[in-house]
């Protein structure tokens, strides 16, 4: 396989915006080409650069079964085809490693990701049953029924926390204390220091939401939408949601909207569209895993685990780690596993705290990661994150 790179610079996002929040009237593919639109022009990349693309995305909306060739079409790069991937909360990661593979393989030479959600307003499907009751059909709230309950092991996600908290021990003060310091990690990341904020390395701020006919702007956005400051007094505070549990509201993430997307290229061309050929960004592993039912948070273990072994590096060859975390839990015990330092993951940022639309969420976590590593000088970066089923995978990229 040949080597695949991420141009430096060439990624960005939009703010996450709360559930039912200032961008949940806005179809999320629609959003998703209009912001790649803006993003690529004033990065001087041309649509045209691309011959494939490849779009992740996890709650249907109209129209979605022309995915990527629509969200091409909309932007400009009308040449480019390419395919519509769903792995729920994985969904960045097997993204990533679709334009990886095409790369490798030399199928294609510069690919174009998106990846977009909108939680908000999900759709209500109505599946016909000739042998239902009276012919009557069954029906499902895409975003509630299977935020409610995983049709195989029975139970809701915040079940698999409480499961992985027995496990391994964690307390509702250990979770609490994490949720403090992903709190103040994400201040670092909005303070400015001289002329922009961390976030404003990749995302356009402030960033104008536009109406649904895109004509004219009705707001702007000044960053994330829906952060509630965090202190150790409100979390005590805080009872646990299930009884005789230990996840509270304030330790697990909040569902959102946005959207996110990066250029995957070859070495050359990387250099080419980079706006710093002097920093190299090379994608070395994925890993995938699967774990026993209903302990979703530990699934990034294992997977975390087979990535490094296909980078041939271990985890004390990492730089800097970022998870997807829908829970406190899941970096607590990924910490306690891989023996790292659970404070020192996820500096500037998480989806704990900046929310979790699904498709976007580990993309934007990756694009973090670069950035930090940028910062650091370079090094190895690891981002992990759980997924519906139990499921998990994780990425190794190096940054030079």
């Amino acid at each position: 396989m040949k080597e695949t790179y991420i141009p430096y610079g060439a990624y960005w996002c939009s703010p996450f915006a709360k559930w039912q929040g200032s961008l949940a009237h806005l179809h999320s593919l629609e959003l998703a080409a209009h912001v790649a639109k803006k993003a690529l022009a004033n990065k001087n990349i041309s649509a045209e650069v691309f011959d494939y693309g490849v779009l992740g995305m996890s709650v249907p909306q109209k129209a979605c079964f022309y995915g990527l060739p629509w969200v091409t079409a909309m932007l400009g790069a009308t040449q480019a085809g390419g395919p519509t991937i769903s792995q729920a909360c994985a969904t960045s990661a097997r993204v990533m490693a679709s334009a990886a593979q095409e790369i490798g393989s030399s199928a294609a030479e510069c690919v174009l990701t998106i990846t977009a959600d909108r939680i908000s307003n999900g759709p209500h499907l109505y599946y016909p049953n000739p042998l239902g009751q009276g012919g009557t059909g069954d029906t499902e709230d895409w975003v509630m029924s299977n935020f409610s309950r995983d049709p195989y092991a029975g139970c809701d996600m915040t079940q698999t926390a409480e499961n992985c908290a027995i496990k391994w021990n964690v307390s509702t003060e250990e979770q609490h204390d994490v949720v403090l310091r992903r709190y103040q990690q994400y201040e670092e990341a909005i303070c400015k220091d001289g002329a922009e904020s961390f976030q404003q390395r990749y995302m356009e701020l402030p960033f104008d939401v536009p109406d649904q006919r895109y004509r004219k702007t009705i707001k702007t956005l000044e960053g994330d939408e829906g952060i509630l400051a965090t202190t150790e007094e409100g979390l005590a505070k805080l009872k646990p949601v299930k009884e005789n549990g230990t996840v509270t509201y304030g330790s697990q993430t909040h569902p959102a909207d946005g959207c996110a997307g990066m250029v995957i290229t070859t070495k050359e061309k990387a250099v080419e569209l980079a706006t710093n050929a002097d920093i190299t960004i090379q994608i070395l592993a994925f890993g995938q895993a699967r774990v026993e039912m209903a302990y979703m948070p530990s699934a990034p273990i294992p997977a975390a685990k087979r990535a490094l072994q296909q980078a041939n590096i271990s985890i004390k060859d990492i730089s800097a780690i970022k998870s997807h975390n829908p829970f406190a839990v899941n970096d607590i015990i990924f910490a306690k596993e891989m023996g790292v330092d659970v404070m020192e993951m996820n500096n500037y940022g998480c989806s704990l705290i900046w929310g979790h639309p699904q498709g976007p969420t580990g993309m934007r976590a990756i694009i973090e990661l670069i950035e930090e590593l940028g910062i650091k000088g370079g090094g190895y970066g690891l981002f992990h994150g759980c997924a519906a089923g139990d499921t998990a995978m994780a990425v190794v990229i190096k940054v030079d």
